[in-house]
């Protein structure tokens, strides 16, 4: 698996269906590289088998499901650095992991997370759909259902971690849980929404568009990790 070249501008990186294990590994590498001055910035997208994900805030309660429920589901538990509750991450779903230098962004994290909001709230809007935020929540709601969770980290001012999007993901996982500690919403996706399978690859073309157009990059390069 090679790190991309050192090249002006936003790199665009898919992953394809991999292990949350080495796509969680492979964002420390690139953070380092990103630290370095190695690599500009990144955004990585992954597909990943069924886990539940539990960030810094995370509560025992909000995992509803016991060990051998979640073996029984073939669903795996990771601790990480990220901030929030739990979240799952499972086949459908669109994860995306931002490398992002917010040293060159004035260290604004907060305005970091409204730009990673407007991005997705664009993307889901180009289907036709009214999505917007929550006061309070995180996330990109239509109606009161979540479409896509958000948890970043950030290690001396690069990001990591990011967002999830549920595009053609088998919502059922989710009563395992409560989804980022919230009990009175509900969880949606795109193909519910609209009704039919919704390809991915075009999703993620509109997702780098809108990263690219919000967070003002000169010029966008797509690249694949083999």
């Amino acid at each position: 698996m090679e790190l991309p070249d050192k090249r002006e501008g936003l790199h665009v990186l898919d992953l394809g269906q991999v292990s949350y294990e080495k796509a969680w590994n492979l964002q420390k590498e690139l953070v380092g590289s990103r630290r370095r001055g190695e690599i500009e910035d990144t955004l990585v997208f992954a597909e990943h088998p069924p886990v539940l994900t539990l960030g810094r805030a995370w509560k025992r309660q909000n995992v509803l499901a016991g060990p051998g429920a979640l073996e029984a589901h073939g669903v795996k538990v990771f601790l990480v650095e990220r901030g929030g509750d739990v979240t799952f991450h499972g086949p459908g779903q669109i994860v995306g992991y931002p490398i992002v230098d917010l040293a060159q962004r004035g260290r604004d994290l907060h305005r970091y997370l409204r730009n990673l909001e407007d991005v997705l709230i664009q993307t889901v809007a180009s289907y036709g759909l009214e999505a917007g935020r929550k006061p309070g929540l995180t996330g990109v709601w239509v109606g009161e259902e979540k479409v896509c969770a958000f948890g970043v980290a950030v290690k001396s001012w690069v990001s990591y971690h990011g967002f999830a999007l549920n595009v053609n993901t088998d919502l059922s996982y989710f009563s395992l849980i409560n989804p980022c500690g919230i009990q009175d919403k509900g969880v949606t996706s795109l193909a519910k929404l609209l009704g039919h399978w919704v390809d991915p690859e075009e999703v993620k073309a509109k997702i780098a568009e809108s990263f690219a157009n919000v967070l003002g990059y000169s010029r966008e390069e797509a690249a694949a990790l083999a």
